[in-house]
């Protein structure tokens, strides 16, 4: 029996795209090291493949870059140092944090050497070390052919970021959430995708079409019968306010209106006077692997481009969100925990992140925000480490600033005791998380966006209890709520004047808030 030409789905990003479909083959499952003789063969490995790129560079320079070169190349041999490193893998370090922690001792005695000779050493061993982490964790992702119509039974977020979709293109589900990771950023770029479609048949290259606003899926019978998008629906404003995201409601009150990103290539086509600035800017979605969590100038390029972006306007950088559902790739343990309770478990990876926020802070408003928060000490640990590295940098004479540190509030215990967390600088409301851990229901249930609808009021109620627990802190919301303009006038009857959505939802938001009154009535003749 032949396929169905037009097959239900559910919506999970709004639009529609035509396209030749690109048919996902399973991902198998990366195998773990088995134990820590692989951490050893790996180290080995990327030694060698480092020198002999050293090496092939040495025919091609002048004799003194040659003299550099050739001192990297005798670290690298040094059996001291791979010794050094072994020990720490031996103790069950992974293989990429065990070699940047020795080198990074390694760098911190240069830098700290009276002899201006050794000091400028450290600048040769810090690219040994950036060499050898990029070896050791260089992975890539298949990609597919732009404009084309992704078909699967899921994706993955490190897929997603790293296709290029300024040239169109979908996404076609089997399964899938519509408040998973890959629909977030689907509506922070404005991806049509829909999920839920089921299995069905369809060959690579034939053309099908998303429509993500009616949650349909066509299949076209030939390549050459495609489908326009039709002009038939409601129109949808996509204009962008150069109005520096600086509102006033029908009674005079300032609303803030900033942007949710996920990698800083999401800023390049946005103008920044169109927003407050970045209220949430999730990390785990650029830092996307235990090597990138290891390599701590490739963290400060992504902070300071989105510094830049922001011209002196805020920007708000999570904390690296990942365990639990939200795995980092190489990181084999404490699957069980996610978010801070993950970083704190882990510091190695907390303080690489802090130090490269604290190095991108002197260049902007930046703040730093803390996922998954769930009591008061939480926040009091994070910031000793921001406090320790502060001093280590400060004594190699690295210039950085301790930038304000707030919390996301997404856990329930957190939010209904707002008022204890006194070292917290202020507070963001993620729905999403919440709504998840009110229901009691993981988001990859089928019955979770019902429970999620059904949850709302008890959302609400919690969202304003804990605005006023609160007290003269800020406040801001960053959940899929923030971009629902139909809850708009309940977030600002709760006490909520700083909303941060996708850059999408910027004119939707807009329009709903300047018919309303800031305490969320309709103004007057609306």
């Amino acid at each position: 029996m032949a396929a169905p030409s037009r097959l239900k789905a559910t919506s999970a990003s709004p639009g529609v795209a035509t396209g030749p479909a690109y048919v996902a083959e399973p991902v198998a499952a990366a195998a773990s090291p088995p134990s820590s003789l692989s951490g050893h063969a790996e180290l080995g490995d990327a030694i060698r493949t480092a020198t002999r790129e050293l090496q092939n560079l040495v025919t091609e320079t002048d004799p003194d870059s040659g003299d550099i070169i050739e001192f990297q190349i005798e670290v690298l041999q040094d059996p001291t140092l791979t010794e050094m490193v072994g020990t720490r893998i031996d103790a069950g370090e992974n293989v990429a944090f065990a070699w940047v922690g020795t080198l990074d001792g390694y760098i911190l005695e240069l830098e700290c050497s009276e002899e201006d000779q050794m000091r400028a050493r450290a600048v040769d061993i810090l690219d040994i070390k950036n060499r050898v982490l990029s070896i050791l964790t260089g992975t890539s992702l298949d990609d597919f052919p732009a404009g084309s119509i992704y078909v699967g039974r899921d994706m993955e977020p490190s897929r997603f970021l790293a296709h290029d979709w300024s040239a169109g293109g979908g996404i076609a589900l089997y399964g899938g959430s519509a408040v998973g990771h890959v629909a977030l950023l689907a509506r922070s770029r404005s991806i049509p995708m829909v999920i839920g479609a089921g299995e069905f048949a369809i060959e690579g290259g034939q053309h099908i079409e998303v429509d993500g606003d009616l949650g349909v899926v066509s299949l076209q019978t030939a390549k050459e019968n495609t489908t326009p998008a039709r002009s038939d629906r409601p129109a949808t404003s996509t204009a962008l306010s150069a109005d520096n995201g600086r509102l006033r409601t029908a009674d005079g009150s300032q609303v803030l209106l900033s942007i949710n990103v996920n990698a800083p290539d999401e800023v390049d086509s946005i103008p920044a006077a169109t927003a407050a600035g970045i209220g949430l800017m999730r990390s785990e979605f650029a830092v996307t692997s235990l090597g990138d969590a290891a390599n701590e100038e490739k963290q400060f390029a992504i902070y300071r481009r989105l510094l830049d972006w922001a011209d002196g306007r805020a920007v708000t950088i999570r904390m690296l969100d990942i365990g639990g559902d939200k795995p980092l790739a190489g990181l084999t343990d404490a699957s069980s925990l996610r978010g801070v309770r993950l970083l704190l478990a882990r510091p190695e990876i907390a303080r690489v992140q802090a130090r490269a926020l604290l190095r991108t802070a002197i260049f902007g408003g930046l703040r730093v925000m803390l996922p998954m928060v769930t009591f008061p000490s939480d926040v009091d640990n994070m910031r000793e480490i921001f406090r320790e590295e502060s001093t280590e940098l400060a004594r190699r004479g690295v210039p950085h600033r301790i930038p304000p540190i707030g919390m996301m509030v997404e856990v329930p215990a957190a939010a209904l005791m707002l008022d204890r967390f006194e070292s917290a600088d202020f507070f963001s409301f993620g729905t999403n998380d919440l709504a998840q851990y009110l229901v009691a229901s993981p988001r990859e249930d089928a019955d979770f966006a019902l429970y999620q609808d059904r949850a709302v009021p008890a959302v609400l109620r919690l969202l304003s209890q804990a605005v006023k627990l609160a007290g003269a802190k800020p406040v801001s919301i960053c959940g899929d709520m923030a971009g629902d303009p139909s809850r708009t006038a309940d977030l600002l009857a709760a006490g909520i004047h700083h909303f941060s959505v996708a850059p999408a939802r910027l004119p939707a938001i807009r329009s709903a808030i300047v018919g309303l009154n800031a305490d969320g009535t309709k103004a007057a003749g609306e």
